[in-house]
This record gives C-alpha cells, sequence and structure tokens, in this order.
C-alpha cells in the first residue's frame, strides 16, 4: 500500500508519509495522532477555523467530563480519542506541533519545581 506526503506544520520542511495502517500499531506519537487527522479531516478543519474547532473542543470537553463522572470504560475511551482529536486539530490549525510543545513545557520536569516527580506543595499547581 503506497502512503501519501504530509506536512507537519506550514514552512516546515520535514515531512512525514502517512500510511493508513498506522492506525494498527501498538504504540502511536503524536505526531501521528496530528498527522492521521489532517490526512482525515484538515480540509474541514481549515474551512471551520480556529473559533469554531475550539468550540467543538470544548463540548467534547464537557462530553468527557459527563463520561468521567457517570460513564463506563466504552463511553470514556470515545471520550478521551475525541478530546484528543479535537485538540491535535487545533494544534494542526495554530501550525503548533504537539510533541514540540509538551517537550518545551515538561521536557525537563514539572515546570514549577523542575523536578520529576514533582515536588510542589499538594495545594500548588502543577
Amino acid at each position: 500500500m503506497r502512503g501519501r506526503t504530509s506536512r507537519r506544520n506550514r514552512g516546515d520542511r520535514r515531512t512525514r508519509t502517512y500510511y493508513p495502517f498506522m492506525m494498527e500499531r501498538d504504540t502511536l506519537t503524536l505526531v501521528d495522532v496530528q498527522d492521521d487527522i489532517r490526512a482525515t479531516f484538515g480540509g474541514k478543519d481549515g474551512a471551520r477555523g480556529i473559533d469554531g474547532t475550539f468550540m467543538w473542543f470544548m463540548e467534547e470537553v464537557g462530553e468527557l467530563s459527563a463520561a468521567l463522572r457517570a460513564g463506563d470504560r466504552q463511553e470514556r475511551l470515545g471520550e478521551f480519542a475525541d478530546v484528543l482529536a479535537w485538540l491535535a486539530t487545533l494544534a494542526n490549525i495554530a501550525g503548533i506541533d504537539l510533541t514540540e510543545a509538551y517537550r518545551q513545557k515538561y521536557g525537563q520536569g514539572c515546570p514549577g519545581c523542575h523536578s520529576r516527580p514533582c515536588t510542589c506543595g499538594s495545594t500548588e499547581k502543577p
């Protein structure tokens, strides 16, 4: 089966080949998730824009909240997947690489105390 090439971010010269079977692997990277969402929904997502996409994202966060309070495991799996998909969609539209964002903020441990595990007080954020 032939794959197709997709860009990770606007202006990013690195490209990945998207293979439909990547969803069958045991593990996925955030890049895989962003690439799959872009390949599947990129045209619709771009037309909807950030404001419309953010509203859908927040709706899914609300559905996840309800599933965490009263849903079964299958409902929770679906809602976590939806939140991840809409987060990837927002990142794609905004030109953000989620892996880069995560590494920049959490790559050295807790952003507050810079330790792993976190040594911040129990009442402090994070």
